[in-house]
């Protein structure tokens, strides 16, 4: 039996800037994302018949409700492939965190799948195949950082990013992002100062300098716990920024060393343990 395993990245989303409802009912959004080294392990392995799915925490739901599921069968509509498919997946990246994990999954199981039948879709077709899945597909298909526009399908590659450390915490609930999408008020949003993230200089001052989430504010209302994990960041006082990461509920600081984001969390430790939250030391990919 063919079979592949891949690490499956988390992202965080230094920039994101709802623009417009579109009439499809999806979001024109601006965005800069990085991938980070909290990885999901996706193993892919070519069976015989049927298309099967197994992942070790109990949240994860195993039909068709599964975005990694719909990733191959997805493939298998897309390039005719006959055999098996057999997935199994090993979750540390939190679920509804903001952090992509989901999408991520279903890139590693179409990238593993090309590579094991031989590349059959192109780059530019796998993805096109990412996008049919969810508009954070094709981030992690293109890897590393990108600024990401439309609904997320515009990608422009950017490879002169500094490294970054983060140190995330991530309150132990789940944020549907579909709900808090629908709260939106996009009045509100125009208001505010509008950033430049074409053309900045890819500096950590300059990275810092354009933090921000429009999505944070209907977030925070909606769940107070979100609210309380951004003022211990803040509080705590080292980070260079404190931000929101997708639609919650996974909040970060960013830090410009690994000892600086790891002394944060030291300092942070007894209260986030105390409240049964999960903490997490990482860098940009």
């Amino acid at each position: 039996m063919k079979e592949l395993s891949l690490q499956s990245p988390a992202k965080v989303n230094l920039h994101l800037q709802v623009i417009a409802k579109r009439p499809d009912g999806y979001h024109d959004l601006r965005m800069l994302m990085v991938g980070i080294s909290i990885y999901d392990e996706v193993k892919v392995t070519l069976t015989k018949e049927s298309i099967s799915l197994y992942c070790d925490h109990p949240g994860v739901p195993l039909g068709d409700k599964n975005i990694a599921l719909r990733a191959a069968r997805l493939f298998v509509e897309e390039t005719g492939f006959s055999g098996g498919i057999d997935i199994q997946i090993k979750k540390k990246i939190p679920m509804g965190g903001g952090l992509g994990g989901g999408s991520s999954n279903a890139a590693s199981v179409l990238m593993a799948l090309n590579e094991l039948t031989g590349n059959r879709l192109s780059k530019k077709k796998l993805l096109e195949t990412g996008l049919k899945l969810g508009a954070d597909v094709p981030f992690f298909i293109f890897k590393g950082a990108a600024l990401a526009e439309g609904i997320g399908e515009k990608l422009t590659q950017i490879n002169d990013l500094p490294e970054m450390w983060f140190l995330l915490v991530n309150p132990g609930i789940e944020v549907p992002t579909a709900s808090i999408f629908k709260s939106i008020n996009l009045e509100l949003t125009k208001e505010r100062e509008n950033h430049n993230i074409t053309g900045f200089n890819y500096s950590l001052e300059s990275v810092i300098s354009v933090l921000h989430n429009d999505l944070e504010s209907v977030t925070l209302k909606k769940h107070p716990e979100v609210a309380e994990a951004l003022a211990l960041l803040r509080d705590e006082g080292s980070a260079e920024g404190v931000l929101m990461s997708g639609s919650g509920a996974t909040v970060f600081g960013l830090y410009d060393s690994e000892g600086s984001a790891r002394k944060a969390l030291v300092q942070l430790e007894k209260d986030i343990v105390c409240r049964g939250w999960a903490a997490f030391v990482a860098h940009s990919l």
